[in-house]
């Protein structure tokens, strides 16, 4: 959120967003960095704030950067500020009737301890809770002191106080504080920094990231991801009592200096106000030079506006973090950049969890990314422009791609009503150069054998079905096994999201036509259905003909191309199964391909992974089984 130039200092407005309240304080101007932990003010007017907005379940303190503290430790705040309005408002913690029942002479003294112990509260509750306890202490001490006319009446008194130390000592904050409380002093707040640590978020995102490391874990791995200006810093983590690793990056825009985050804030504000046509999501490289040269510019006239000097490197930069925010997929294409990352999930409600990613090296990780519901929905629309498909309620499903450069990944987005909590997204990186059976076998996923016959087979012109369970690694095997053809043989692609290295294959000069048909989970839609694209096939010639994934209607129709002979060179695709028998189960009762039909299939190559005992590991191997139809036990 954005606060107008002219609105007050401290200010504040409460915004719905993603499913959670989210309180935002403005501080635009403040003479101070704003924190919970290091000033007792900026605690006790959150406190004030949150007494009037009971629901919030963020808060975020708006300045050059955002510092945002979540649902934890604005929850903490929340019970000290609901036990200041229960002891002011129920209990009626100052009246006369709770502090003295009959003798007037202890009131003022009493009044002025837990007058003292109330000021203390909204400021530093820890502080508040050390008070409290003196003053019980004092209190046991003077019982002594009286006689048995007053004994009766301060007894009443330490049990209220008790009570009301009772209450903090069952608050998060003071149960968090426990530990540090050892050699405590009033009024040092160094035991705060312990308990709150606020999300940095640069003002032109809105995608927090946790920028200090986890406590107590233990650093497995740490390296750099792109280069020059746009590198990012990974680390991989293992924390206490968790059995996924934790996956904590830091991009370039999180480390920019107070300067170079205005020039940003002030430049996004002036690009934002740019409405995109579809025709310019066509050539998207192209858009995005020409968005690059624009931003360098603007932000070069700002920097001299402003008297800010900046370096050509410096400015590159910028730009880039600009194009990023504006345009672009922003923290998306940060994590595409690691090239040992092959999924990335974000779950619905996107603003209420962090973003998951599957790991090259070390599997399933979580990671220290908590995606916003503004930067979700600004997605969605980028992809349904990109790909010309709709996404709305009814239609509440999107297959469809991203390419940044050399990066290409399939995207699958889902919302309301499939998605009953709103948008989710499931991405998948494909590697920047095709996979080769070679490569296959220097990563232990293949064998030499192996490789060799299916490449005897490819020479032979046979059909050829891989199959394999999810992430499995089916197409990748299928894109290494179109090298394999020999590049004088046409080859045709046809596939509903488009995966396989065509581009590639293009620049080793093969002769190779890419057909794109319809999603098979769309009903309605201007593109052409699956099985019509490979009708549509068999009269563009001989050639290779190669199937992106084999998953409905569509089986019949290749089926048909199989049988009748019109393809005299390799048939290929892939296809859900975990094994030879469940293939031939999946294509003739769930895909009702006739039982004979399925005799045209000469191949079944299976790709599984395979997991470690305890289940934490998995490796793929590619090739699990290769065998003939007439292998199965069934009869035709």
């Amino acid at each position: 959120m954005q606060f107008k130039e002219n609105t007050p200092l401290y200010s504040s407005e409460v915004q719905r967003e993603g499913g959670e309240d989210i309180l935002y304080v403005n501080y635009l101007g403040a003479p101070f960095v704003p924190s919970v932990s290091e000033y007792s003010e900026v605690m006790e007017r959150t406190i004030d704030i949150l007494i009037e907005n009971p629901n919030v379940s963020r808060v975020v303190f708006v300045q050059q950067k955002n510092y945002n503290y979540d649902f934890n430790e604005t929850s903490m705040l929340m019970e000290i500020a609901q036990i200041y309005v229960y002891l002011l408002k129920q209990e009626k913690i100052l009246s006369q009737e709770k502090l003295t029942s009959i003798y007037e002479q202890f009131f003022s003294q009493r009044y002025n301890e837990v007058f003292y112990f109330l000021v203390l509260l909204k400021k530093d509750p820890v502080a508040a809770y050390s008070e409290l306890k003196k003053i019980i202490v004092e209190a046991n001490v003077n019982l002594n002191k009286l006689g048995v006319v007053f004994k009766s009446d301060q007894k009443n008194y330490i049990m209220f106080l008790d009570k009301i130390l009772s209450m903090l000592e069952k608050t998060k904050l003071i149960q968090s504080a426990f530990p540090y409380l050892i050699g405590y002093q009033q009024g040092d707040r160094e035991i705060y920094r312990n308990i709150f640590r606020a999300d940095v978020i640069p003002n032109f995102t809105f995608t927090r990231l946790v920028a200090d490391l986890p406590d107590e874990a233990e650093i497995i791995d740490q390296y750099k991801i792109a280069e020059s200006y746009e590198e990012s810093l990974v680390t991989i983590m293992k924390r206490k009592n968790e059995s996924k690793l934790f996956y904590h990056i830091t991009p370039p825009e999180n480390i920019l200096n107070e300067d170079y985050n205005m020039l940003l804030n002030l430049a996004r504000n002036v690009l934002i106000e740019h409405q995109p046509k579809a025709e310019e999501f066509i050539d998207t490289e192209r858009t995005r030079q020409i968005f690059f040269n624009i931003s360098c510019d603007l932000l070069q006239d700002l920097a001299n506006t402003k008297g800010i000097k900046i370096s050509y490197s410096d400015l590159n930069k910028l730009a880039t973090i600009l194009v990023r925010h504006t345009i672009g997929f922003g923290i998306v294409e940060i994590l595409l950049q690691d090239k040992k990352l092959q999924d990335i999930s974000l779950n619905a409600p996107i603003s209420l969890n962090p973003v998951f990613v599957r790991h090259q090296d070390y599997d399933e990780c979580s990671t220290n990314i908590l995606p916003s519901a503004e930067d979700a929905n600004s997605w969605a629309a980028k992809f349904r422009m990109l790909s010309g498909r709709p996404l709305d309620e009814a239609n509440p499903i999107l297959d469809t791609q991203l390419e940044i450069g050399k990066i290409n990944s399939r995207i699958a987005i889902i919302q309301n009503p499939l998605s009953p909590d709103g948008l989710a997204y499931a991405i998948r990186r494909h590697r920047e150069q095709p996979w080769t059976l070679p490569l296959f076998i220097r990563n232990k996923m293949i064998n030499p054998l192996a490789a060799g016959l299916m490449s005897f087979l490819i020479d032979g012109s046979r059909t050829i079905l891989v199959a394999g369970t999810r992430s499995s690694g089916k197409t990748s095997l299928l894109g290494s096994l179109m090298l394999e053809i020999i590049p004088k043989y046409r080859i045709i692609v046809i596939e509903d999201s488009l995966e396989l290295p065509v581009d590639s294959l293009r620049k080793l000069n093969y002769d190779i036509l890419r057909m794109k048909v319809r999603s098979a989970l769309l009903k309605t839609t201007t593109e052409v259905s699956a099985d019509d694209g490979i009708r549509t096939s068999l009269r563009l010639g001989d050639s290779s003909l190669i199937i992106g994934e084999v998953r409905s209607v569509e089986a019949k129709a290749l089926y048909e191309a199989m049988r009748i002979g019109a393809l005299a060179n390799v048939v290929a695709g892939t296809i859900h199964g975990a094994s030879p028998y469940g293939v031939f189960d999946r294509v003739v009762n769930d895909l009702e391909v006739p039982i004979t039909s399925f005799k045209a299939t000469d191949i079944i190559a299976v790709a599984n992974p395979i997991k470690t005992p305890d289940g934490l590991h998995s490796w793929k191997r590619l090739v699990q089984r290769i065998c003939r139809p007439d292998e199965i036990q069934c009869q035709y």
